[in-house]
């Protein structure tokens, strides 16, 4: 009976080699458990949390190692036609190159991490904040190359002509790069934003006539959450090219306010608003005393003009200040007896 022949094999050949697998698979989990009862224990137990990472990223890729390495050993005890072992000799390269593809992702994937929960404690809590909320960026753009140069070299290794086949793809590559243009300038828009820093994430700016918050910063586009909660999404390579203002980053912002009264003002009255127009911030909470100017600017068809240049402190929530602001100028302003202007037309009959 072990010597009848199934499928171009004995059943003693197939028996043999069914063991070797069953046997491998168990070796993996006699691996993984020892891994973690002693290994585990020791790398936990040290100071440096780099053998932490590495080991953490070796396990997996290294116990696929074990079954595909007792796979490709009982595959080799079978006898098989020519095209079927080249085929799956070719299968077992690209596996094996992507199980170090694999380790090599995890082991940057872990680095990335453990330098972003690691920051130095003499670096500046905001530097810590922005550098955590580029991390996902940085790890896409990373693991991304180390996955293509992976099947690069997965191809090669089965035997595939990588420049032979980029030569046959050359007129179909040039039309894909056309067709893909803008995902390569979107590609590097997000490495000018990764180096130039015109924002991070959480930063509220404006770019062109957009104002809001940035919430995602990704390899094709970056998203921004606008004041009315829409989601606003920009290709990188139109952020690179637009004019972008980095409201965060600003101590102060400035609010410039047109208040025009009746012309029944007296050049008295006209004082007292301007003196009390330089008292206002003083009793908003997050306005700020400084640099304000308040100044009779200008004669209008039906308004004297008072220009009034305050600032908002950068902890403050710009439309609350705002409004707390305006709201004191129009109670002061009513309890003053100061009347503000609003169109007229006087008509004279001759």
């Amino acid at each position: 009976m072990l010597e009848q022949v199934v499928w171009g094999n004995t059943v003693e050949k197939w028996g043999i080699s069914i063991i070797i697998i069953v046997g491998v698979l168990i070796v993996a989990k006699i691996v993984s458990v020892l891994n973690r009862k002693i290994i585990y224990a020791i790398t936990r137990k040290t100071q440096n949390k780099t053998d932490d990472v590495v080991y953490d990223a070796l396990e997996s890729p290294v116990l696929f190692g074990i079954v595909l390495l007792g796979i490709w050993i009982a595959f080799q005890r079978l006898e098989f036609p020519e095209n079927t072992v080249k085929a799956v000799n070719d299968a077992f390269r690209i596996l094996v190159t992507l199980s170090i593809t694999w380790f090599f992702s995890r082991l940057c994937s872990s680095l990335i991490d453990l330098y972003r929960f690691n920051t130095p404690d003499s670096t500046s809590s905001k530097t810590k904040e922005q550098s955590a909320r580029m991390i996902p960026m940085i790890k896409r753009i990373v693991l991304s190359a180390v996955w293509i140069v992976g099947l690069i070299m997965a191809l090669s290794n089965a035997g595939v002509n990588i420049s032979a086949l980029l030569g046959t793809l050359g007129i179909g590559g040039i039309a894909f790069a056309l067709a893909a243009q803008d995902t390569v300038k979107s590609l590097f828009g997000a490495f000018t934003i990764l180096t130039d820093k015109p924002f991070n994430i959480g930063d509220t700016v404006k770019i062109d006539n957009f104002e809001g918050t940035i919430i995602d910063v990704g390899i094709r586009s970056t998203k921004m959450r606008g004041y009315d909660n829409r989601i606003v999404i920009f290709p990188n390579y139109k952020i690179i090219d637009a004019s972008i203002t980095n409201i965060s980053s600003e101590p102060t912002r400035r609010v410039v306010a047109k208040l025009g009264l009746t012309y029944h003002t007296t050049p008295e009255k006209m004082q007292d608003a301007i003196d009390i127009l330089m008292k206002i911030p003083g009793k908003v909470e997050n306005a700020s005393p400084n640099d304000m100017t308040a100044f009779f600017s200008e004669f209008t068809d039906s308004a004297l003009v008072i220009t009034f240049t305050f600032f908002i402190e950068k902890t403050g929530d710009f439309r609350k200040v705002t409004s707390d602001v305006y709201m004191e100028i129009l109670k002061d302003f009513n309890s003053a007896g100061l009347n503000f202007a609003f169109p007229t037309r006087t008509i004279y009959n001759m």
